[in-house]
């Protein structure tokens, strides 16, 4: 069997490009906040500032649940199209309004686009990959999530004009970045989104979901592409296996079963894992962050732009080593990795530490999360379910990750006050802890295995 690799890479990384847009919406924010703050007057109200920070998390749970109603009776390629013009709306939005309302708004919009990218983009990856490298195609969905990050990072650099160490709330809000600034670094989203758009009606459907759905021809011809004639029998033969019933009878309640409850409480586990594990909380609250380990404005975009080029070289090493050392052993060394980490970066705030020490353990963090956790934990949750119900079940799990990831962000700030910076990076190592334990206990590995093979054994 040979492998058409170039036509594998080329929808994969159309499909991937949500992810991309995924992380820029994400972190673009980060470089953004010091200057929307003082131009919506917020800088004296943490509850404010963290709802700025966590509203988009509302519009991800949307996004999410919309994926999870649709995608199986509707497939994956429309709703990506959909996903790309939210994602054009809120950029052109959020930087033109000068409401803290329309904002907010704008915000969730592009919210429910990250909800919608985060769900499919993985999982289609996963229908369309075959088995042995199916796990460095959908690790692709976090390098281009990991490339959107550093591309928000480094704009935001590039856009923001230098911050004097002594200026005044005042002279922020009437400098280039406290009134047009902030604007730029979200419409410059405006370009990927636009080209997403167009490119994903060049991308096939998922032929996993054409053939659950009667389309046997059209899967048949895009498995052929792929794959050759051979393996196109041999994988359509594998989901006729599986699939006992129309998609569009299935429901969320079939996730409920016996059967179907333990794989999913794995999903759902691992999915809020990912996200309490606090690796986010670095690049979402950088500022304040950084602050602590006293840095200024402009240092801090610096500084931010090394942890996501650092971000993104250690992705590359998940890449390629996802498939060789196999799922279950990046997560236990991103899990006890992270667990140590944090606590070494606690005891540093908690000394007072601060300069390039803070920063070096920071980006061990960070490289760390990037080669485990970070591609990994969307590998499984892409990997782990049943043909039938895989965009329900996938829905859910993500759902959780959002919520998740919501709880996580708006509690920063809260946290961070009680229980100072040093208390809260314990905490999350404690998380990480519980973490190794569930993965060292309940996840199965699933390299080198068919989405079949893997349904038959759990």
């Amino acid at each position: 069997m040979k492998l058409n690799t170039r036509y594998i890479y080329a929808i994969s990384m159309v499909s991937a490009m949500g992810g991309l847009l995924f992380g820029y919406d994400w972190v673009v924010i980060g470089g953004a906040k010091p200057f929307y703050e003082k131009f919506f007057q917020i800088t004296q109200s943490p509850s404010l500032q963290g709802w700025a920070m966590s509203c988009a998390l509302i519009g991800c749970l949307f996004g999410a649940i919309t994926s999870g109603l649709f995608s199986d009776r509707f497939g994956r390629k429309w709703l990506l199209v959909f996903s790309a013009l939210l994602f054009t709306i809120s950029a052109i939005g959020t930087g033109a309004t000068s409401s803290f309302n329309l904002f907010i708004f704008y915000r969730i919009l592009g919210g429910i686009g990250i909800g919608l990218a985060s769900n499919l983009s993985p999982m289609y990856i996963a229908e369309i990959s075959p088995a042995k490298i199916r796990g460095k195609f959908v690790s692709l969905n976090q390098l281009t999530i990991v490339i959107g990050i550093l591309l928000a990072q480094i704009v935001n650099l590039m856009i923001a004009e230098p911050v004097a160490p002594n200026a005044t709330d005042n002279e922020m809000l009437a400098s280039w970045n406290g009134q047009w600034g902030w604007r730029w670094m979200f419409w410059v989203e405006i370009i990927p989104s636009g080209l997403f758009f167009i490119l994903m009606f060049f991308v096939p459907e998922s032929p996993r979901w054409l053939a659950q759905n009667g389309h046997k021809n059209k899967a048949s011809n895009i498995l052929e592409k792929i794959g050759g004639l051979e393996y196109a029998k041999k994988e359509l033969s594998n989901v006729a296996k599986t699939v006992t019933s129309p998609i569009k009878k299935i429901g969320f309640g079939q996730l409920l079963k016996p059967e179907l409850r333990s794989v999913l409480i794995i999903g759902v586990v691992l999915a809020v894992f990912q996200q309490w594990c606090g690796i986010n909380i670095i690049f979402n609250y950088a500022e304040e962050i950084f602050e602590a380990a006293g840095y200024g404005v402009s240092d801090i975009l610096f500084n931010i732009v090394v942890t996501g080029s650092v971000n993104l070289i250690f992705t590359f090493v998940a890449i390629y080593t996802v498939d060789k050392l196999g799922r279950r052993a990046l997560m236990l060394i991103g899990a006890g990795g992270l667990a140590g980490i944090y606590a070494i970066i606690g005891l540093a705030y908690y000394f007072n530490v601060s300069g390039w020490p803070l920063l070096l353990l920071v980006i061990i963090a960070i490289g760390c999360y990037a080669m485990s956790l970070a591609p990994v934990t969307w590998v499984v949750l892409s990997e782990i379910f049943p043909n039938r119900i895989r965009g329900a079940a996938m829905s859910v799990a993500t759902v959780a990750l959002w919520s998740a990831c919501f709880f996580l962000t708006y509690t920063f700030p809260i946290l961070n006050k009680a229980l100072g910076t040093s208390g809260t990076f314990w905490l999350y190592g404690f998380i990480c802890l519980i973490g190794f334990i569930f993965i060292f206990k309940k996840l199965p590995e699933t390299k080198g295995k068919s989405l079949e093979e893997i349904e038959e054994d759990l």
